[in-house]
């Protein structure tokens, strides 16, 4: 009985909601979509992409051939708005950047682990917004990112010594490389979220805590496509599943958040007087530590225990998934193509000297590493879209209305692959990144290339305008900073007979169908 009053319950409330948006709009043009069901939109084609996201660019591709540049799909009466095109994607992002700012109002899954929605990622854009972010960029600003060196090189030596345990007990056999590569940005990010350097065994304990949530988001996200009261009955289990994910993730991290505090706030011994000073002196300071005294500027004030545990989790899966994913793509093109990563080793040797250390001022030498970075992001997004905008007001975009609130979305990958913006797009080709030096085989990186598509989007793996990632340079840095000590200090190869599988397959990020397992040998002795 009680099944059958949420499901008439939940029709008679979309049925209201549809009729009001029916009334409201039927004097607007709104972007053309494919036939809906009436309450349901395109729930067929939603539910399908939910468990393979894959299936929706084709789709979109499709839809875009025949409706053009701007596409509807209907998620129950809620308009989904896909922008297909640069030019259309850079008059909304920057030319409009204030209208498109937004963000939905949070899935019910995403409201789980965001309470209030209180995260950079998620929140509603205003003074909440700008006060989280800009708190971030206190931590992830280039002009601080130096100060946590000490924090790259321990992740590092973390790598090398998983790297080269392997190589010593498989005689040269392929290893699991993704894995070692995840560990150490987990690692790199737990120090500087948390301010302690964790030795192997609770790293991996904070990776399993906050993995738990990504092995699953597949699974998870079916539960956003049908009304949250009927969700709840017809997917009871997976509910109860999710929840307890994020309890262990609260049970775990939140401790360690409390005992920073109360470290934070204790006297200090004569030595860790001198050590505090001395991190004071070097610029580091944990994200966690910026956090505690915080006010909200809409309620006055300080944020809650589970909102700590919230930014602190986006903190570290943010700047790890994405990392390890965009790492291990460039890794398998270095594998896959030799004379690429030849050159590459050839570089790094010019600016660094035998048995020197690698820092962040050597990597801004190195335009061709810093080409194939750029190169990778652009053939191998880790995100084919961006996180969903919505726009803060009523508009117009090339003659279509888009209504407050409307889900907007970007086609990432069809960007950066678009056959009349790059040539030969599916081919891996540092050098289009390049421009000649003063002789012909000098080249350096184009400073004038806009990844954050001021003048003009050519991909936007970062997304634009207003929500563009705050963390572009902490991302490029990471990525540039461990394959140029992985390629100077080891020579990566395939077994004889196997070639690199470049397949894709959607996990939370876009992942190697088949995780990348190379031969790796020591150049020298380390």
């Amino acid at each position: 009985m009680a099944f059958w009053f949420y499901l008439l319950a939940s029709i008679s409330l979309y049925t209201f909601i549809l009729i009001t948006l029916a009334c409201f709009t039927r004097n607007k043009k709104l972007p053309p979509s494919p036939p809906t069901i009436p309450i349901l939109g395109n729930i067929f084609w939603l539910l399908k992409s939910s468990k393979n996201f894959a299936a929706l660019e084709p789709m979109l591709r499709y839809l875009r051939s025949k409706y053009g540049n701007i596409v509807t799909i209907y998620m129950g009466s809620t308009p989904a708005i896909f922008i297909t095109a640069h030019e259309t994607a850079h008059r909304a992002l920057v030319k409009n950047g204030t209208v498109f700012a937004g963000r939905p109002w949070a899935l019910p899954t995403t409201r789980v682990f965001f309470p209030n929605q209180h995260g950079v990622s998620t929140s509603q854009y205003g003074p909440t917004w700008r006060l989280l972010r800009q708190n971030l960029m206190q931590i992830i600003h280039p002009s601080r990112l130096h100060s946590y060196s000490h924090c790259r090189k321990s992740a590092l030596d973390l790598l090398k010594k998983n790297i080269l345990a392997d190589i010593e007990l498989g005689s040269n056999k392929a290893i699991p490389i993704y894995d070692h590569i995840e560990l150490s940005m987990f690692a790199l990010l737990s120090h500087m979220c948390l301010g302690e350097k964790y030795d192997e065994i609770n790293v991996r304990e904070i990776q399993n805590v906050l993995h738990s949530l990504l092995h699953n988001f597949i699974r998870f996200n079916v539960l956003n496509f049908l009304p949250f009261l009927l969700s709840k009955i017809v997917f009871r289990k997976l509910w109860k599943e999710l929840l307890q994910i994020r309890e262990n993730q609260v049970n775990f991290i939140l401790p360690i958040i409390k005992s920073r505090h109360e470290l934070t706030k204790s006297k200090l011994g004569q030595e860790e007087e001198e050590d505090q000073r001395e991190k004071q002196h070097l610029g580091f300071t944990a994200y966690v530590d910026t956090l505690f005294d915080m006010k909200l500027p809409e309620s006055g004030r300080k944020l809650t225990d589970e909102e700590l545990v919230s930014l602190c989790s986006e903190f570290m899966l943010a700047g790890t998934d994405t990392t390890a994913t965009t790492w291990l793509w460039a890794m398998a093109n270095l594998v896959k193509n030799q004379t690429i990563q030849e050159k590459l080793v050839n570089e790094i040797n010019q600016v660094v000297k035998p048995g020197e250390e690698i820092e962040e001022k050597h990597l801004k030498k190195m335009p061709y590493l810093q080409a194939i970075v750029l190169e990778t992001i652009r053939r191998h997004p880790p995100g084919h879209f961006i996180l969903p905008r919505a726009v803060t007001q009523d508009t117009e975009m090339e003659g279509y209305f888009i209504p407050r609130n409307a889900i907007v979305n970007f086609l990432v990958a069809e960007l950066g692959w678009d056959p009349n913006v790059w040539e030969d797009p599916m081919e891996f080709k540092p050098e289009r990144f390049l421009r000649k030096g003063q002789s012909e085989e000098e080249g350096e990186c184009s400073c004038e290339f806009d990844i954050k598509g001021y003048s003009e989007i050519k991909m936007m793996p970062f997304g634009a305008g207003k929500r563009i990632c705050p963390a572009i340079s902490m991302a490029l840095l990471h990525v540039e900073y461990f394959v140029a000590n992985l390629v100077r200090d080891f020579k990566w190869t395939m077994e004889d007979g196997c070639e690199v599988d470049m397949s894709e397959k959607q996990a939370f990020t876009v992942v190697m169908k088949n995780p990348l397992r190379p031969c790796v040998t020591p150049r020298s002795s380390l």
